[in-house]
């Protein structure tokens, strides 16, 4: 790429990030519905129609999905086929894996921790292709449900999940996506890999691809000026495509005796506007602003958001 060519692309991405930080004000009012962008009433049915939540269907994983076909403040739609989200991929199916096959994936990404692998078991995956681990701390989260459903003690569980605790966890996990620098260092290295025009589709995920997933797909999408409302969107749809599978899984754990409560998981299966926002405002209290974040805290330079709106914006 020539150096003007480089200072333009620059200049987008420059242009772009300050976009995103409009007023939320001046956002139009969203339309109910996962996946729709809030536009003026002449635009809605076409954005509507543009901007459906991409889901893959697959019998082993509930919650994957092209990040592709959003709208940019800046006229620009998010290329398909190049970034997808998911939950883990160790239970696909033979099917499953064949359809895998068929996104081109060059990279898969893990940002779970070993023990969520060890008990949860490694990604089944097309041939030729390995998952690169980048874990993403949880806090212990896992290991404390585990340990919590494995008592089978609903005075233990109640004291460890009930009264606002789960709740708590959550926005304590969100906050150290943005405090902790090695969960900051992983989440950087994804963004620069995706940023690289050597680099084919790529597929990144965590166990139920909602926390830390959830996290990577707001920053990208946002760092691609996707309006923050419609990110938000994104990020809150895992709700939608998750609440069958995480009732059938509380339904299980009173049934086999486990959990008298298991409605104390709730708090735990979720995305809420509540722990994202724990996130957000950390970031403006260490860094000021989203643009901030990005530069400071993930470390990304002009050159690479302008890789990243060049690769993944069309």
């Amino acid at each position: 790429m020539s150096r003007v060519r480089i200072r333009r692309a620059a200049a987008a991405a420059v242009a772009a990030l300050a976009l995103t930080t409009l007023p939320t004000a001046a956002h139009a009012a969203a339309a109910p519905g996962a996946g729709v962008s809030a536009r003026p009433p002449h635009h809605q049915q076409q954005q509507q129609q543009a901007e459906t939540i991409r889901q893959i269907v697959l019998q082993g994983a509930v919650n994957v999905r092209d990040l592709g076909g959003y709208r940019t403040w800046t006229g620009g739609q998010v290329r398909q086929g190049l970034v997808y989200r998911s939950d883990a991929l160790g239970k696909l199916t033979d099917a499953d894996v064949t359809t895998v096959s068929g996104l081109g994936l060059t990279k898969v990404v893990d940002f779970r921790i070993p023990t969520e692998v060890q008990y949860d078991g490694a990604d089944r995956l097309p041939a030729g292709l390995s998952p690169t681990a980048r874990p993403v701390s949880d806090l212990g989260l896992y290991g404390t449900l585990v340990a919590a459903i494995g008592s089978g003690d609903p005075v233990a569980q109640e004291q460890m999940l009930g009264g606002g605790r789960a709740e708590a966890y959550m926005r304590d996990i969100y906050r150290t996506f943005v405090t902790s620098p090695e969960n900051r260092a992983q989440f950087a290295a994804t963004l620069r890999e995706l940023a690289d025009g050597r680099q084919g589709p790529v597929l990144y995920h965590c166990t139920s691809g909602k926390d830390r997933t959830g996290w990577m797909s707001y920053v990208l999408l946002r760092a691609l000026a996707v309006p923050e409302d419609t990110a938000e969107r994104d990020y809150l749809a895992s709700n939608t495509f998750r609440a069958a599978y995480d009732a059938r899984v509380r339904a299980g754990l009173k049934q086999s005796g486990r959990m008298q409560n298991p409605d104390l998981l709730i708090p735990l299966q979720e995305v809420r506007q509540d722990y994202l926002d724990s996130a957000t405002a950390q970031l403006e209290a260490d860094y000021g602003s989203f643009y901030g974040y990005l530069t400071q805290g993930l470390g990304l330079d002009l050159r690479a958001l302008a890789k990243l709106q060049t690769k993944l914006v069309r």
